[in-house]
C-alpha cells in the first residue's frame, strides 16, 4: 500500500488520542472512520473535534467555512465491518493489552490483506503488537503526541516484523499530516515515555514524601528548566491512570526496580482522582 493510494483512514477508539487523530488526517483531507464500542464514546469525540476545530479557527489556522468540510469528512460508527473500506487502520484503544489484543484480531480480520495497521501504544512492545495479527509485517507503531492536533512529534516505531516498504509508507504518511516523524526501535516506552514517565515518577515521589507541593515541584521545573508545564500538570493532562500503566510496562519490560510506579500515584488511581479527566489529580478542576 503506497502512500498515494490511501483515502480512507480507519481510527479505532474516539477517546482523547483517537479523536485528536481523526481531527489530524480529517484535517489533512482523509475520509476517517472513526470506531467505538458505544455511540456515546463517539458523540464526546466528535464534539471535542468540533471544539478544537473552533480553537484553530480563533488561532487564524484554519478559515472558518472549513469546518463543516472538516468534520463532513468523519464517520463516526459503532459497527467494526464499517471498517473494511479503509485503506489505513490506526489502533487508539485505551493501553491494556487484553483490549488491543481483542481490538487488532478483530480488525485484522475485517481489513484488506494489503492494509497497513499502525498502533498508537504509548509503551506495549510494537513486536508482540504485531504477532497478535497475520499482518506482522504491516504492522508498525505510530506514536502521536497529545494534543495530537498541536504536536508535531510523531514517534514511528518499527517492530521486528516491520517490513521496509510499511515504515517508509508510514513516514510519509505522517509527513503528509504536517507532522514530524522521528524514527525510534521497539523498546518499552520507546523514547518519549522511557524519558517522560519516570521524571512525572519522581515528581510524585517528591510530593509524597513531603519535599515540596505539587505547586512547588511544577514552578521549579518551570521556571529552572524551562518546562512549559510542570511534570505533575502534564501527568494530570496525560491522565494519571495512564501514568501508572505507562510506568507498570516499563517495570515489567525493563526488569529495574527505577520504574516501579510511585505508591502516590497508585493511591490517586485506586481513589479515582485520574487527573483532568475526572476533575482532581494532583490539582482540582473545574468544569
Amino acid at each position: 500500500m503506497s502512500v498515494e493510494a490511501i483515502k480512507t483512514v480507519a481510527v479505532l477508539g474516539a477517546g482523547t488520542m483517537g479523536n485528536g487523530i481523526a481531527h489530524v488526517f480529517a484535517r489533512a483531507g482523509y475520509r476517517v472512520i472513526l470506531r467505538d464500542v458505544e455511540q456515546r464514546f463517539l458523540d464526546r469525540g466528535m464534539e471535542t473535534i468540533g471544539k478544537n476545530l473552533d480553537r484553530e479557527i480563533k488561532k487564524g489556522k484554519l478559515a472558518e467555512g472549513e469546518r463543516a468540510t472538516v468534520l463532513g469528512r468523519v464517520q463516526a460508527v459503532t459497527e467494526m465491518s464499517a471498517i473494511a473500506v479503509a485503506d489505513f487502520l490506526v489502533e487508539a484503544v485505551p493501553e491494556k493489552l487484553e483490549i488491543k489484543r481483542a481490538v487488532l484480531g478483530e480488525a485484522d480480520r475485517v481489513l484488506r490483506s494489503e492494509v497497513i495497521i499502525a498502533s498508537n501504544t504509548s509503551s506495549i512492545a510494537m513486536t508482540a503488537l504485531a504477532a497478535l495479527t497475520k499482518r506482522p509485517e504491516r504492522f508498525v507503531g505510530m506514536h502521536f503526541m497529545n494534543p495530537v492536533p498541536m504536536m508535531v512529534l510523531v514517534e514511528v516505531i518499527r517492530a521486528l516484523q516491520t517490513s521496509d516498504a510499511t515504515f517508509e509508507t508510514t513516514m510519509e504518511l505522517a509527513k503528509k499530516l504536517g507532522k514530524t516523524p522521528v524514527a525510534v526501535n521497539d523498546a518499552p516506552g520507546f523514547v518519549s515515555n522511557r524519558v517522560l514517565m519516570p521524571l512525572i515518577n519522581e515528581a510524585a515521589y517528591c510530593v509524597m514524601e513531603g519535599v515540596a507541593t505539587a505547586e512547588a515541584v511544577d514552578a521549579v521545573m518551570k521556571l529552572g528548566m524551562n518546562h512549559p508545564m510542570g511534570p505533575l500538570e502534564l501527568a494530570d493532562f496525560i491522565g494519571l491512570d495512564v501514568c501508572v500503566d505507562i510506568m507498570h510496562v516499563l517495570h515489567e519490560g525493563l526488569g529495574d526496580p527505577k520504574y516501579r510506579a510511585c505508591p502516590l500515584l497508585r493511591k490517586y488511581v485506586a481513589a479515582g482522582y485520574l487527573g483532568r479527566k475526572s476533575g482532581r489529580g494532583f490539582y482540582t478542576y473545574t468544569a
